[in-house]
């Protein structure tokens, strides 16, 4: 039996996809969890010691302090970022071997290599009207930028039903998401806190405002990931979700629904 390296490059790339997109979600979702239970002790009068959240897992016992003024410490300090970037990069090449260079095209409203650049520039046309939204005095108000963020959202899906065929539009809304999330990670948290410590080793006191930036774009992150995770197991019930009639309007409520359910696990 001859050797099928396609379909092994296709294995290999989705079990990567998923297990580093388990590692950045589950990192994620501990942090929102762990900074929700220091601030559920924050208003309390508890001392420092008391503060300290206890934590048993794996037969070991963990006692995790939160810094209320960040100050440099002489042990290692550890980033959380390449799960997203390991998941962003096998995502997009999932995306071009299935999608753009699979045969899935046929469907589109335009050619090919149409189809292609409209695909891939709506990925960096919606970083774009994000980053300015979330960055102005509308983002300023959260509840105002999740409504626009909301219906720009439907607004993008509905396009790419239009545009592409409804197995294509679904993955082609997650591949938006995932690259909102990803520049989220890479452009506006990390950048951010690198300008902290950089600011704690020249013994500055670091602009606190870098932080809560970083902390409102990870928290978007939380929301976006719950409608990602069903778009990329709809492949398997293609009736009831991207072969239906409705298919833009399924999709927009699972992340009208997505994110009202991300509000509550946050809360966990």
């Amino acid at each position: 039996m001859e050797f099928d390296w396609n379909e092994w490059l296709h294995i290999i790339t989705r079990w990567v996809h998923v297990f580093a997109g388990i590692l950045w979600i589950g990192t994620t979702y501990f942090f929102t969890w762990l900074d929700g239970r220091f601030h559920e002790m924050a208003d309390s009068s508890k001392s420092e010691q008391e503060s300290k959240v206890w934590m048993v897992h794996s037969g070991g016992f963990y006692v995790v302090g939160k810094q209320s003024k960040p100050s440099m410490l002489t042990t290692k300090l550890h980033w959380f970022k390449w799960e997203a970037a390991i998941t962003w990069l096998s995502g997009m090449l999932l995306l071009v071997l299935v999608y753009y260079t699979g045969g899935l095209l046929v469907d589109a409203m335009y050619d090919e290599t149409t189809s292609i650049l409209i695909g891939l520039g709506s990925l960096v046309v919606a970083w774009f009207v994000y980053d300015v939204l979330w960055n102005s005095a509308l983002g300023a108000n959260e509840r105002v930028g999740v409504v626009i963020s909301f219906v720009l959202a439907v607004a993008a899906i509905y396009a790419f039903s239009k545009i592409f065929g409804g197995r294509t539009a679904y993955m082609q809304a997650g591949a938006m998401f995932g690259t909102l999330m990803a520049a989220n990670v890479w452009i506006r948290i990390l950048p951010g806190q690198r300008k902290m410590v950089a600011a704690l080793q020249r013994g500055d006191q670091p602009d606190l405002t870098l932080g809560a930036r970083a902390k409102a774009r990870s928290k978007h992150n939380t929301f976006m990931i719950v409608p990602v995770v069903f778009i990329m197991i709809s492949n398997h019930y293609p009736v009831g979700t991207y072969s239906s009639e409705y298919n833009w309007l399924i999709l927009s409520f699972v992340v009208f629904i997505g994110w009202v359910v991300a509000k509550y696990l946050r809360r966990a």
